[in-house]
């Protein structure tokens, strides 16, 4: 069984986004010129057992008083957050509840070196949870090796990239996706990924310093040839930090270690801002999928194709993969709602990785990594239904013209 370790050029118009061989034709995204709309606004706030804020600019730091009073409440002193104040892990000062996140940008914090520093933090799944829901769960699917993406990945997948952030143990990585925001079309600020890369689940709390680098290592060097990597080798459009953060409620209660009963509900959304500039995400990538939350059965969702940056050996999380197979059903419990499993060699760093699929001609969002077995030969991801869809439509009412 597997170990699943948690996670250029602006505007080019029409652009392949996704591209890989193997679907009934291909699973390829063309994404249509980012143009500008007016901006939905919302005064409601999503559930606030599901959603965070923080804010910052730059060096200097502004944290809202309603956050500011939660940190105080915890014993955390607000004025050296910055200044090494979040790297304070005591289990009396882990920030668990929603109201309690923050995430002030530090500039310059996420570089190259620290970047490839990050490690991928555990998620496993041992043969006896495996086994525990044979009922209704599908025969193990055949391994399938996961194909190294084209390059420069701005061509070829530039949706893609990786989710950074601060655990407990020291700095880790994901991976992530750049969604469409249907209420603020062409503007996108939102990343896909999964709950557990931005959460720890039932025994934990909310990680620190997230932030999204899309098309990271965007002409796939290797280790070697980024031993001097400048910023814009490692970034090619930047590092986005995370602003606000939803995941599910079932992940934050449920979620554990080895997935637990928060695996099912295992995804998250991101809204994020640049470290320094102004336009959206979608505006300076390029390119965002659309999410299809109808959350149709494995045997009706056709082919999948899996992202991602993994990091724990073979791999070392400096180039993106891809793996492309039908998928089946899994569940760690028969009271527990059913994933979708994939044949995939990827491992740990995979983690929040997007799933795609095409629907009515285009290549859409369906799903993302959450675990998957130590022997490294498949992967399980969470059906998108209601729950998620709600999630969204919070995080992009409330946040998304921010």
């Amino acid at each position: 069984m597997r170990s699943i370790r948690t996670s250029a050029p602006v505007g080019r118009g029409r652009r392949t986004v996704l591209g890989a061989v193997g679907l009934v034709a291909s699973l390829a995204l063309t994404a249509t010129a980012c143009g500008g709309s007016e901006e939905n606004k919302a005064d409601d706030k999503p559930d606030a057992t599901a959603s965070q804020a923080a804010d910052g600019d730059g060096g200097k730091v502004t944290i809202p008083s309603d956050i500011a009073d939660k940190l105080k409440e915890h014993g955390i002193d607000v004025d050296k957050w910055k200044d090494g104040g979040w790297e304070d892990w005591d289990k009396d000062k882990w920030l668990r509840e929603a109201e309690d996140f923050v995430n002030p940008v530090i500039e310059g914090l996420w570089k190259p070196e620290r970047m490839r520093s990050a490690e991928e933090a555990d998620k496993t799944v041992t043969v006896k949870d495996a086994q525990a829901a044979q009922g209704v769960s599908d025969p193990e699917p055949a391994p399938v090796r996961a194909a190294a993406e084209k390059t420069p990945y701005h061509d070829n997948a530039a949706p893609v990239g990786k989710v950074f952030f601060d655990s407990p143990d020291g700095p880790a990585v994901c991976s992530g996706t750049v969604i469409k925001d249907v209420n603020h079309p062409g503007r996108s600020n939102l990343v896909w990924t999964a709950g557990h890369c931005v959460h720890a689940g039932g025994n934990g709390g909310w990680y620190r310093n997230l932030a999204f680098v899309p098309a990271y290592n965007d002409l796939g060097k290797s280790e070697a040839e980024l031993s001097n990597a400048s910023p814009a080798e490692m970034a090619p459009y930047g590092n986005w930090w995370a602003d606000w953060a939803s995941t599910s409620n079932g992940w934050i209660q449920g979620g554990s270690s080895s997935g637990g009963d928060g695996a099912a509900y295992d995804y998250a959304v991101l809204h994020v801002k640049p470290e320094q500039g102004s336009k959206s995400l979608e505006e300076t990538v390029g390119a965002a999928l659309d999410v299809d939350f109808s959350a149709p059965s494995a045997a009706q969702a056709g082919r999948m194709g899996a992202w991602g940056y993994p990091a724990a050996p073979p791999y070392n999380g400096l180039q993106m993969f891809k793996c492309l197979d039908a998928p089946g059903r899994f569940s760690l419990g028969s009271g527990l709602p059913t994933m979708y499993r994939i044949g995939c060699s990827m491992t740990g760093g995979s983690s929040g990785g997007g799933w795609f699929r095409v629907l009515n001609g285009e290549t859409v969002l369906v799903s993302n990594t959450s675990i998957g077995p130590t022997d490294n030969t498949w992967l399980a991801g969470p059906q998108l239904g209601e729950d998620a869809e709600a999630l969204y439509q919070n995080m992009s009412k409330t946040y998304g013209g921010q």
